[in-house]
């Protein structure tokens, strides 16, 4: 659904505007109505399509109780997620605390994750994307620390 990275800009407000691409596809699967919050990995944010977001909701929910993990996605990422909606303009306004929480200033970095967006800042992208081509060929090479899905999957 969503892929590829888009540079953005944002405005001296917070709005950043979604790329055309997405617009459409966005207004008929949750009408713009859109669920943004912070990433724990990664300084970076997490834009949801409500619908995507109440799945995510409901797989964190199920969790047990006593899973430290789960508590910290119940209390961080669940507990930051705000509800924002795409303007006529097709235009998001971010939070101030969530634009502090990921360093974001006025170039951006909009990537896709097939069911989620992630928004970087500029500088945080090409860093991650720098350690991450460092650690990519060592990680494929080392198959005892990936996951069964992962050994199994072909393209």
């Amino acid at each position: 659904m969503f892929r590829g990275s888009d540079p953005i800009n944002m405005d001296a407000k917070g709005r950043m505007a979604i790329p055309t691409r997405y617009r459409e596809l966005l207004s008929e699967m949750c009408a713009g109505d859109l669920v943004i919050t912070i990433d724990m990995k990664s300084s970076c944010l997490t834009l949801s399509p409500l619908p995507e977001w109440k799945r995510f909701e409901e797989k964190v929910a199920a969790l047990p109780a006593l899973d430290d993990l789960g508590e910290m996605l119940s209390r961080f990422v669940i507990g930051q997620a705000k509800d924002i909606q795409l303007d006529g303009s097709g235009r998001v306004l971010i939070p101030s605390e969530l634009r502090e929480y990921a360093e974001l200033d006025k170039k951006l970095i909009l990537v896709g994750r097939t069911q989620r967006l992630e928004i970087w800042s500029e500088d945080n992208w090409n860093a991650e994307r720098e350690k991450g081509q460092e650690n990519y060929r060592d990680m494929l090479v080392d198959r005892e620390k990936m996951s069964e899905a992962l050994k199994n999957l072909s393209w």
